[in-house]
């Protein structure tokens, strides 16, 4: 398991976080920590390149975008 922090534009608050949290739950990604204000979260997952583009994908499917 990888450990990254992402820099996702939009989010402004916890609620924002758990959309976010609930899409990635499906795909087996788990948010460890966030930071809603500096707009960071900090995600588990299997470090497989292909995870990481569904990772970008379904945040972006929430109406936020990966930096």
């Amino acid at each position: 398991m990888e450990k990254m922090k992402l820099n996702v534009k939009g989010i402004h608050c916890k609620s924002c976080v758990m959309l976010i949290e609930d899409s990635l739950s499906e795909i087996g990604v788990k948010i460890t920590d966030s930071n809603p204000d500096k707009k960071i979260i900090q995600i588990v997952y299997d470090g497989d390149p292909k995870t990481m583009i569904e990772i970008k994908n379904r945040i972006k499917e929430e109406g936020y975008e990966v930096k």
